[in-house]
């Protein structure tokens, strides 16, 4: 019988609006248990460092530039993560934590994937071991640094007899899509296909002091702009023809919206963001499997209806949507209980890479040990 390990996953999205944090038990292969699943709001203060900070850096020029405040806010961000690890391990034991950290710039072509969290400083303040940097070493090997939940969506499938295949689609700030054809094999194909709640998110942000369209209340207000969504759809498919298959959130700006009322340029926006959602998960499963008929849908993007009504309109089949808390699951958390999985791969030296996920040359671990 192989070994367990309690793992705590913390995730930071980029929504940039707190930590996810979740313990699971599991031997990093062949299965898995929840624990405890918590959430944990970043102050104000915080969130507005992140998404100020975030704004000014576009480039790795401008990652030297704002060293500074980069440095500060990864010492509050760590700071942060350890009252919130210190809270859940009272009453939990732990084995390893898998710290993914706050995403600050992501740019697959230069090779370059930060994450801000200092793990030393973690692992002092929590008295655990800590493995993060997971993306830097599929990098090296020739992949994209994302999407790296995939090995942990099929799993995620295989346990909990979820029919195959299937589509898992993840509505995060950016989308992405896991299509799993056989639970035992390394042959999923996973791929960022385009903006998730980041247009949006962007947007309210800007015009309407809120952090998101809460259930797309704003969008089911507004009209769609016909000739701005058709500039943003030659702007969206620009970025992606330049860009291989990972994504980040400032490869993507909402300025051609400029001029709209709060309402109009979210019912733009939301339209343009379910259209490309729609339009890669109809090629890329009439790519892989037409049998397909399931679409599990996951991350933030799952609770706006706007969004998901149009996704469904768009779809050129059928497909039966299915929202993954219908199976009991909790959708808010898959990510964390991933990283936490991934972290106890990533100790057994497991791959947490694949080639049709992130592009690597071959299957490949990834991640790096902090011992207490």
């Amino acid at each position: 019988m192989q070994k367990k390990y309690k793992s705590l996953g913390l995730m930071s999205g980029t929504s940039g609006d707190g930590v996810d944090a979740s313990i699971i038990n599991s031997d990093g292969s062949n299965d898995y248990e929840e624990i405890t699943n918590e959430y944990f709001q970043y102050d104000q203060y915080i969130y507005d460092k992140i998404h100020s900070l975030k704004a000014k850096i576009n480039t790795k020029e401008d990652l030297l530039k704002n060293q500074s405040d980069v440095d500060d806010l990864e010492k509050e961000i760590t700071l942060f993560h350890a009252k919130a690890v210190n809270k859940i391990i009272k009453n939990n034991s732990i084995d390893i934590i898998g710290f993914h950290g706050q995403t600050i710039y992501h740019n697959a072509d230069e090779k370059i994937s930060k994450q801000i969290g200092n793990a030393k400083l973690l692992s002092q303040l929590t008295k655990k071991n800590i493995i993060y940097n997971f993306r830097n070493n599929d990098l090296k090997n020739g992949g994209q640094g994302a999407p790296l939940a995939p090995v942990f969506h099929r799993l995620l499938l295989k346990q909990n007899n979820l029919e195959i295949p299937a589509c898992i689609l993840n509505i995060g700030g950016i989308s992405n899509i896991t299509i799993v054809t056989d639970y035992n094999k390394d042959n999923f194909l996973s791929k960022d296909i385009g903006p998730g709640n980041c247009l949006i998110d962007q947007w309210v942000r800007k015009n309407n002091r809120k952090k998101y369209d809460m259930n797309g209340e704003l969008a089911s207000k507004g009209l769609v702009n016909q000739i701005i969504l058709e500039q943003g759809q030659e702007l969206l498919s620009s970025i992606k023809k330049n860009k291989n298959s990972s994504l980040d959130i400032n490869d993507f700006d909402t300025s051609f919206v400029r001029g709209l009322s709060v309402e109009d340029g979210s019912a733009t926006l939301t339209y343009l963001t379910a259209q490309i959602i729609s339009a890669s998960i109809n090629y890329y499963v009439s790519k892989i499997d037409n049998n397909i008929n399931k679409i599990i849908i996951c991350g933030g993007g799952r609770k706006n209806n706007e969004l998901i009504n149009i996704i469904k309109k768009n779809s050129s089949k059928k497909f039966d949507f299915k929202n993954i808390d219908d199976y009991g699951l909790d959708g808010d958390f898959i990510e964390s209980q991933a990283f936490a999985y991934i972290s106890i791969r990533s100790l057994l030296k497991l791959p947490i890479s694949y080639p049709n996920s992130t592009g690597c040359k071959s299957a490949c671990t990834g991640g790096e040990l902090v011992e207490y």
